[in-house]
């Protein structure tokens, strides 16, 4: 079974189109971690919505790089532009991306006279370490002048789009009020076990479709674990170089454990918050690892709840996760010891990235060391607990605690157990995670 990446489908891919046709369309910045596919992307809404599209390497066409540098007229900009690529640029028609734009402040800063004085043109960055580089050199953004996004690896449902389509058709219609058969959900947890082998990143998941041989996922994966730390580099002092790596390796440590909140003393004995939490913030701003944040109290805004120094991270793509884990395909596949120990926060940063991608900015709440609920989001004014089990097995004193507290108007558990709504318990299998917000 052959596919070409070109192939894979994105959902986000309407989000771009929607933007393209907005009536105040201002320059585009889409972030997310390096290879998630955002340039990819950026070239297939070219394709599907555009007449032509014409691409600026930032980093490597310097001839186009030190236009910039000589003016910030965009419609010059944009002839000179055209001739030094031998290519015409159209208002409204051609699409104009302009990628690794992290590198050029310059460019960076063209994009506010883009959107004064040339909207006609359509114009989309991507940027990996965008974040990390305007922290960094503490130099001032065009604040109100670009539309941004970001995009995570793919999700379950997306790679079952490019895998089985029957599947991922089924997942994306199933009507919420009834319980699948046995057979498809059998089916659909066999598939999650792979998706949590493979994970989201698009040339691993490619490599799964064309060969089916998890050697070669498995070189793919180390490839981007190692290419990763090139960029620690990139835009931080050695000695930020030193503590984002300990950060990084740390990670392992900081999951394995029964209570899975980050501790600064886990990265290396004697270890204080104020010497890491730059390293902390910088995986983050690249978009590698997730923060969710403690909170106590289960009131709206839950944001205005939440404990800064307390904390969970997570993973940026569930198969990464598995890789840096060294857990072997066997081990997921066939549940065995080892996968019984780490499933849970596979699991968990499984439903966290699901979250993420719906637009949720999840805490996880606790009571103490009395009781801990995986994830609050907020829907219409209310807070919802979202509870994670990673099997068939579903007793937990803790989301009866939170629910005895708090009385929710809803409660979601996620596990392998069928669609069920129950006095106010919603019970959501977690292959239909990517449609938690539809279900509620």
């Amino acid at each position: 079974m052959s596919q070409n990446i070109t192939e894979l489908n994105r959902d986000f891919l309407q989000e771009l189109v929607d933007w393209k046709s907005k009536r105040k369309r201002k320059p585009l910045i889409l972030q997310g971690a390096r290879q998630v596919g955002k340039s990819w992307l950026l070239k297939k809404l070219g394709e599907t919505a555009f007449d032509n599209y014409l691409v600026v390497n930032i980093d490597r066409d310097v001839a186009v790089r030190e236009l910039f540098e000589r003016t910030k007229d965009p419609h010059r900009l944009v002839e000179q532009i055209s001739l030094i690529k031998g290519q015409p640029i159209r208002p409204e028609t051609t699409l104009l991306i302009f990628d690794e734009i992290q590198d050029s402040d310059e460019v960076l800063n063209s994009l506010k006279y883009f959107n004064e004085d040339a909207p006609e043109y359509a114009v989309a960055c991507a940027g990996s370490l965008l974040g990390v580089a305007m922290k960094k050199k503490g130099r001032s953004f065009p604040v109100g002048m670009v539309d941004f996004k970001y995009l995570y690896p793919l999700s379950f449902t997306e790679f079952l789009d490019s895998s089985e389509p029957r599947l991922a058709n089924l997942v994306r219609n199933w009507d919420k009020n009834e319980p699948l058969p046995t057979i498809l959900l059998e089916e659909l947890c066999e598939k999650l076990k792979i998706y949590m082998v493979v994970g989201g990143m698009p040339e691993a998941v490619t490599d799964w479709i064309e060969t089916g041989d998890m050697h070669v996922v498995d070189e793919t994966l180390d490839n981007i674990l190692r290419a990763y730390p090139i960029d620690f580099s990139k835009y931080a002092t050695p000695t930020e170089m030193m503590r984002i790596q300990q950060v990084w390796d740390s990670m392992q440590r900081q999951l394995a454990k029964d209570n899975k909140k980050f501790k600064y003393s886990d990265i290396r004995q004697g270890a204080r918050a104020r010497e890491y939490e730059m390293a902390v913030d910088w995986l983050c701003r690249a978009g590698l690892t997730h923060k969710v944040n403690n909170t106590e109290t289960a009131r709206f805004p839950i944001d205005s709840y939440k404990d800064e120094s307390i904390f969970k991270l997570y993973f940026n793509d569930i198969g990464l996760l598995r890789k840096m884990f060294h857990l072997d395909v066997s081990t997921i596949i066939q549940e065995n010891r080892l996968f019984t120990e780490f499933k849970g926060i596979m699991a968990e940063n499984y439903v966290a990235l699901c979250l993420l991608r719906q637009g949720h900015h999840p805490l996880y709440w606790s009571s103490g060391s009395k009781a801990e609920i995986e994830f609050l989001i907020e829907y219409q004014n209310g807070i919802i607990p979202v509870e994670v089990k990673s099997s068939v097995s579903i007793q937990s004193k803790s989301l009866s605690e939170y629910r005895k507290v708090n009385n929710p108007p809803l409660s979601i558990r996620l596990s392998m157990k069928n669609l069920q709504l129950r006095d106010g318990l919603l019970n959501l299998p977690l292959p239909l995670a990517d449609r938690l917000t539809e279900f509620l």
